[in-house]
């Protein structure tokens, strides 16, 4: 009699194994990623249809090691910035945020705006760096923001200067969901391309109006945006900077950061347009 293939038997038992554990700590840490408040223990059983034993070493074991945290007197648990610490930890995204920060805190005491580092995440884009309008008056983002990327001028930049091959998967999933929203995807795809073309975003009044958003590509040695180097620019009656002379820094800034890690800037003579 034959004998049966070992190989088959074992690939199935690779891809049914489960680490029962391990997966109640990350639906704890997914569930608790998108409330908008708090969970004591018992919500977090009931979402999760577990028992509050079940839940109970988890939750306190994940506190022990700063994963989620503990709001006295109602004893909610929120999910801490320790997932964000270790994801900016990762070197590539080290390396790009320790190139980074001065070049955000000159640029945004030079400009009196804020200005924004972003990175793809998934199907979203997510600011990893911010450096605070140092006015009186401004708009500032806060670090961590997830955004969709279709439709922000950094998710757009992002998406126009990926490869070939990651820009279609993603577009794909993206339209579909843009879709499945209710949306036209093509006036974004249509736009994207045209940033492609010119090296850079620039769109007014997307996100609040009254700004003005501008973004170029931070690129590496082969080309591909591993980032997006973002201004809101707002207008308020006592800007001392014109928003092309701002973005002619942002430019400058893009330059000196795509140079730092090893990518070159599309577009050479920038001048902005603001007829």
């Amino acid at each position: 009699m034959a004998k049966r293939a070992a190989v088959p038997e074992q690939a199935e038992e690779v891809v049914t194994y489960r680490a029962p554990a391990l997966e109640k700590g990350l639906d704890v840490l997914e569930l608790l990623a998108v409330q908008p408040g708090g969970l004591i223990l018992s919500q977090i059983a009931h979402s999760l249809e577990r028992s509050v034993q079940e839940v109970y070493r988890v939750v306190v074991s994940l506190e022990r090691r700063g994963y989620v945290y503990r709001r006295p007197p109602s004893d909610e648990f929120f999910l801490s910035m320790k997932l964000f610490d270790l994801a900016c930890s990762y070197p590539p995204t080290r390396i790009l945020l320790d190139a980074a920060q001065p070049i955000l805190q000159t640029l945004a005491t030079r400009i009196n705006e804020s200005v924004i580092l972003s990175v793809v995440d998934g199907l979203k884009v997510r600011v990893i760096a911010v450096a605070d309008n140092p006015a009186p008056i401004g708009f500032r983002v806060r670090l961590g923001t997830q955004s969709r990327l279709l439709t922000t001028a950094s998710g757009r930049t992002l998406l126009a200067f990926q490869n070939e091959h990651r820009r279609t998967n993603l577009l794909e999933a993206l339209v579909e969901e843009h879709r499945a929203a209710g949306g036209n995807p093509k006036p974004l795809l249509r736009r994207i391309e045209r940033i492609a073309q010119r090296g850079y975003e620039v769109v007014a009044d997307e996100t609040l109006k009254g700004i003005t958003d501008v973004s170029f590509p931070i690129l590496d040695g082969s080309g591909d945006a591993q980032a997006a180097l973002t201004m809101p620019f707002v207008l308020w009656v006592t800007n001392q900077v014109r928003l092309a002379d701002a973005s002619q820094h942002l430019f400058e800034a893009a330059v000196a950061l795509n140079k730092q890690i090893g990518g070159t800037l599309p577009v050479r003579d920038f001048r902005l347009d603001e007829s």
